[in-house]
């Protein structure tokens, strides 16, 4: 079974490492990858970025299904990965706060349950 919708066989192998459902654990993989692994995953999926997006903003995101979820992750995963690899050019903010020190609050009417299925 694909790992993504139909039409975006091309960024499946980002799946396995880039694809997490929460945004620690994509800070996590972000800041323990390289800068060469960070400027990869941007070349591969930023050129497709406007049609993952509009892909994803013409479903309900209370329905999405896996291979859905999977493409929103990756998409997510973009965000996370630009400055560093636009601006700062390490997985690190250079001279910044500890990343991996930030706790996300959860605030249930204000946050969608996307997790993975």
């Amino acid at each position: 079974m694909a790992d993504l919708p139909s039409g975006f066989e091309d960024l499946e192998p980002l799946v396995a490492k880039w694809s997490k459902p929460t945004e620690r654990k994509r800070n996590l993989v972000r800041i323990e990858s390289t800068i060469e692994e960070l400027d990869e995953f941007y070349q591969k999926i930023f050129p497709r970025i406007e049609e993952v997006l509009g892909f994803l903003n013409e479903r309900n995101l209370h329905r999405f299904n896996p291979q859905e979820k999977n493409l929103l992750f990756l998409a997510l995963s973009l965000a996370e990965v630009a400055p560093s690899v636009e601006l700062f050019r390490s997985p690190e903010v250079p001279d910044g706060f500890d990343s991996r020190r930030f706790v996300r609050v959860h605030v249930a009417h204000q946050t969608p349950d996307i997790s993975p299925a």
